[in-house]
């Protein structure tokens, strides 16, 4: 039986579809094993023209997933960034995007923050304004317009994305498709075409999906989401995953110092300097009782 290699590019439960050098493939895992993730590099065993088992998964260089009290879901593979997509309206949640910044520095992921609809100019000072702590921390924002602007989108976006695996992740309403459907050009025939290779009918906006750009480049778009779990993440990768403790990080009177009450806590004397935001700080602890919770 003849093994290929081939790049997932899609998931729906069990079902995966493949890419292998051009050619779509439909392919499932060995038993009720559910551990690959889109943008995986995988080994394939062919069982007719069109279909195949997965029998292995190549060493990942990354791995990004959220992850609730009882079970983790796996986003992508391989990625080299992330873009967190905002808009001006409807209002986003600072939580989420806190979140997914600290889940892409754990996982070795750089991370860029996409302001989208800049044309909305009544409520631009005042995202401007809330996006300011990120930018602080050096997180790159990258303002567009995707539907008054195409052309400054693909402009300000395109060269980003050159070289990279990158994946867009967002709550609904951010204006995601939009800017896929100006990256990815024939998005829209991609997408039905995986649709109906998974079968899932009219569920496109349930499952991540990647799209080739060009061989050295990959965008993944995935479904819009409200909350990013991130219970997965041990105590020491949580501290290490905040950028802005880094400079403090042994210099606590505690080897084991946990930085939420402990006396002379480097990271809690910032804290009080204003040196780092309460607002982040506050996330942390919340993230270090989540990871205390764990089921699975």
């Amino acid at each position: 039986m003849s093994q290929l290699l081939a790049t997932i590019i899609a998931a729906h439960g069990r079902h995966y579809l493949a890419d292998a050098d051009g050619v779509k493939l439909q392919c499932v895992t060995r038993g009720k094993k559910t551990n690959v993730a889109v943008g995986d590099i995988v080994k394939l065993s062919m069982t007719s023209a069109d279909q195949g088992v997965i029998d292995a998964i190549t060493e990942r260089k990354t791995l990004l997933y959220r992850s609730d009290q009882y079970k983790s879901k796996l986003l992508a593979a391989n990625l080299t960034q992330l873009f967190i997509v905002v808009a001006t309206e409807p209002g986003f949640a600072d939580d989420l995007i806190s979140r997914s910044l600290v889940a892409a520095d754990a996982a070795g992921i750089a991370a860029r923050i996409i302001l989208n609809k800049t044309d909305v100019t009544a409520s631009l000072a005042r995202t401007r304004e809330r996006l300011q702590p990120y930018a602080a921390l050096g997180y790159p924002i990258h303002e567009v317009s995707a539907r008054a602007e195409p052309e400054h989108a693909v402009a300000t976006l395109g060269p980003l994305l050159a070289g990279q695996s990158s994946i867009l992740i967002g709550q609904s309403g951010m204006g995601k498709s939009s800017l896929i459907n100006l990256l990815v050009p024939d998005a829209d025939i991609a997408v039905r075409e995986i649709s109906a290779a998974l079968d899932t009918g009219k569920h496109t906006t349930t499952f991540t999906r990647l799209y080739q750009l060009g061989r050295e480049a990959a965008i993944i778009d995935s479904p819009g989401f409200q909350e990013f779990g991130l219970y997965h993440l041990s105590e020491g990768m949580l501290e290490r995953a905040f950028r802005e403790f880094q400079p403090y990080l042994g210099g606590c009177k505690f080897y084991n110092c946990r930085h939420l009450i402990e006396p002379q806590c480097a990271v809690l004397a910032a804290v009080a300097e204003g040196k780092i935001a309460r607002m982040r700080h506050t996330l942390y602890g919340q993230l270090l009782h989540e990871s205390a919770q764990t089921l699975y």
